[in-house]
């Protein structure tokens, strides 16, 4: 018959007086163990009897698994007051679930490549290079903001001026931003104030988009509402024509060698006052050595020119209004109706050098301008 330990006869009342004094002294086995006149050893082997018995919760102490605990207590061993708390503590074993994240060094290679592809995007639009396949003077018909289903759109002079532009040898139309108004948020409401759906809104876009070939056409704010699933997007995809979010630049470049470079915003950083043009002539002012910038967005128009000083480049600076002739905002915070033309037109004629006067022509009525580029090629052939 094998021979009891002594620690198996211990009285609840004892184990109880063992761990009042252990929780009394914060864990400190040492001070709880000169309190009650024993060993630390004697003192660990009672905690390990007191989980046994089920006297000491074991989410008080820490680590391993019941069958070590009662061979730590039998075996006469002096475990460490860590070892104890380590196996006691946790009364069960659980697996290492695998982490749904990558490892760092797989994000890390993806962001490096993430980066690759952006840095490479990025730097492919600086200056998109156009190839004019023309001989001769061509033009440009750069149109405000369409707004295509707003009540106060006229909408008969944009399908004029489209028209125009098809039937113009060497004329491209050019757009800055807002086709619709694409109401969300707060501002759906206003759908309550136009006869026009909104899925009526998208066809009349989408018959924008494709009633010309667009040297550019640019996503404003209200295009950008639509956030990542821009419908115009896919429009213009399948029609082949670049869209790009608030701004392009282009470098035109002619079969005689010239470049005349291009840059289109959706608005230029900068207001005046007293001009209209004050935005995209900042632009140019502070360094943008471009021939022609040109935005729309605030529904005014304006027009500017400027030399550069230092290397006689002239560059002609322009804010076109756009076909919402009738602007509810406006009219409600009292703005001043400065929309002079929907569109305005550069006409271009790459004989002639950056500081000669005669390479870009801005005409303000695209009619006039059509006729103006038609005498011009003419005259040159």
């Amino acid at each position: 018959m094998a021979r009891r330990h002594h620690y198996d006869t211990l009285s609840v009342e004892d184990i109880r007086r063992t761990l009042c004094a252990w929780r009394e002294h914060d864990g400190n086995a040492s001070a709880a163990a000169r309190e009650l006149k024993i060993s630390p050893t004697t003192l660990y082997r009672r905690l390990a009897l007191a989980v046994k018995r089920g006297l000491l919760p074991a989410d008080e102490l820490p680590g391993g698994s019941m069958s070590q605990i009662n061979r730590a207590a039998a075996g006469g061993r002096n475990p460490g007051m860590a070892e104890v708390m380590d196996m006691v503590r946790k009364p069960m074993e659980r697996p290492t679930l695998p982490d749904d994240l990558p490892p760092v060094d797989e994000l890390i290679e993806r962001r490096k490549r993430e980066y690759q592809r952006h840095d490479q995007a990025q730097r492919a639009r600086q200056l998109i290079p156009v190839k004019v396949k023309t001989d001769g003077p061509i033009a440009i018909a750069h149109f405000g903001d369409p707004h295509v289903d707003d009540p106060g759109t006229d909408i008969a002079t944009l399908e004029h001026h489209v028209s125009v532009v098809n039937k113009t040898e060497g004329m491209f139309g050019a757009n800055v931003g807002d086709l619709s108004n694409n109401w969300i948020g707060r501002l759906a409401k206003l759908y309550g104030e136009q006869s026009t759906s909104a899925k009526e809104a998208w066809r009349l876009v989408e018959w924008l988009v494709k009633s010309c070939d667009w040297l550019y056409l640019l996503a404003g704010n209200h295009d950008l509402w639509s956030g990542a699933g821009d419908p115009v997007r896919w429009i213009a995809s399948q029609q082949g024509i670049a869209y790009e979010e608030w701004g392009a630049r282009l470098g035109l470049a002619f079969p005689n060698g010239r470049q005349v470079r291009v840059n289109a915003r959706h608005d230029f950083i900068g207001h005046s006052m007293w001009n209209t043009a004050h935005g995209p002539a900042k632009a140019a002012q502070m360094g943008w050595r471009d021939h022609i910038l040109t935005c729309g967005h605030k529904h005014t128009s304006g027009y500017q020119m400027l030399k550069d000083p230092a290397s006689g480049l002239v560059s002609h600076a322009l804010r076109v209004a756009g076909y919402k002739i009738h602007d509810r905002y406006a009219r409600t915070t009292g703005l001043p109706n400065q929309n002079i033309t929907p569109a305005s037109v550069t006409i271009i004629d790459p004989r002639y050098a950056d500081d000669d006067v005669r390479l870009v022509t801005v005409i303000h009525d695209v009619e006039m301008a059509a006729d103006f580029l038609t005498f011009l090629r003419r005259r040159r052939k």
